[in-house]
């Protein structure tokens, strides 16, 4: 667990959502698992970034991870209709363990029912879901809430991103 990093994905996620972080996780030393309905199955991103699914959602608990990553495209709205990858993010959430999320990856935190009065940020799109689910909604490439929730609006933000994304895993790990 120790330096693991869970990151739930699926077919027509938004490639350097996943590229990017996955990156700037591994060089400072933590391991990326991909996890989907399948293990060992290939998803593509939207761009057509092919990716090999490490683990299947009934493999992992939690407990495995000390973070969570949860890009965006199409793939988290295609995951919250599962609620195995719902309660997982919940559990996750829960837990308090750092997670992070960029574009539409809060819409499985939406759907997960742990959005209310958290300092977020989103693609444009969903910012009125977040709105409505109770979250304290801030267009800004950058948004960390409670020193465990970063969130993040589009690619153009990454480097935002993945710097909070790093400070807060070098402090948990």
């Amino acid at each position: 667990m120790r330096n693991r990093i869970a990151v739930l994905i699926t077919d027509e996620f938004e490639d350097t959502e996943f590229t990017s972080p996955a990156e700037a996780y591994r060089a400072a030393g933590f391991e990326v698992v991909t996890i989907d309905d399948q293990a060992g199955k290939t998803i593509k991103g939207k761009k057509g970034h092919a990716l090999v699914i490490d683990k299947a959602i009934d493999e992992v608990s939690t407990a495995e991870f000390i973070a969570l990553l949860l890009p965006g495209g199409h793939s988290p709205d295609n995951l919250r209709g599962d609620d195995r990858f719902v309660k997982f993010t919940h559990d996750f959430v829960v837990s308090g363990k750092p997670v992070f999320a960029i574009c539409h990856g809060p819409q499985l935190l939406i759907s997960a029912g742990v959005v209310r009065s958290r300092k977020m940020t989103a693609v444009k799109a969903i910012a009125i879901d977040l709105k409505n689910a109770g979250a304290d909604f801030h267009d800004k490439e950058v948004v960390v809430d409670n020193e465990n929730l970063v969130t993040s609006r589009t690619p153009d933000d990454l480097p935002a991103f993945n710097r909070e994304a790093l400070r807060l895993l070098k402090a948990v790990s």
